[in-house]
């Protein structure tokens, strides 16, 4: 009997070692089908639209679920590069150089380049106290934009990369000045990304948001 027991131990430890062992990318699958959430409040239109955000935790509810940001809270780390691969800051913490994912597209079909990220901070409505402290941004290229401030801000992550602001989180640049602000509450375009664990790719009408 306890021989039987032992080699069932034995068996399980090496089903176990295996498994962790194995390549993880091989055990995922694209995700596939839909999810659904409930919110127990009502959901108000400028919430689908990061430059709304004024100082309330609440539209981050919806804006986690269409949109994407440079850089956001998530489990872990509240400081997670997103849309953004990294980013430096200068020895006289007057320069923020931000590396952007490349090949990215909103759901529309328009790429996602540093204009959006430059176009999508100006816009922002609850960031005055951030946008007053930045002197320029530079689009050094497609894929890399660099925000230059008047002088050292040490919470300048704070409130660019957590809930403090909306200032971070990204339209598309293009579609917004075709669609005017009325048009894009009806129908944001967000970003989509794909990740080793997940693909985000919300939709609140098909093909009609960026990532």
């Amino acid at each position: 009997m306890h021989r039987r027991l032992a080699l069932a131990w034995v068996i399980v430890l090496s089903l176990l070692l295996a498994g962790g062992l194995a390549d993880p990318a091989a055990a995922q699958t694209k995700p596939e089908g839909e999810m659904r959430w409930a919110l127990y409040v009502t959901l108000a239109p400028a919430w689908f639209d990061p430059a709304e955000v004024v100082g309330v935790l609440t539209p981050f509810w919806v804006l986690y679920a269409m949109h994407d940001a440079l850089v956001k809270p998530m489990p872990g780390n509240h400081l997670t590069p997103s849309l953004a691969e990294s980013w430096t800051v200068s020895a006289d913490q007057r320069v923020y150089d931000f590396k952007l994912r490349e090949g990215l597209k909103f759901h529309n079909g328009d790429p996602f380049t540093a204009e959006d990220v430059k176009f999508s901070f100006h816009r922002a409505k609850g960031a005055k106290i951030l946008q007053d402290k930045v002197k320029e941004i530079e689009i050094v290229g497609l894929y890399r934009v660099r925000f230059h401030l008047h002088e050292p801000f040490p919470d300048f992550m704070t409130y660019y990369g957590t809930f403090a602001t909306g200032a971070g989180w990204i339209v598309p640049k293009k579609y917004v000045e075709q669609v005017g602000l009325d048009g894009f509450k009806k129908n944001p375009a967000r970003c989509r990304r794909s990740s080793g664990w997940s693909t985000r790719a919300c939709r609140s009408r098909p093909r009609a948001w960026p990532c």
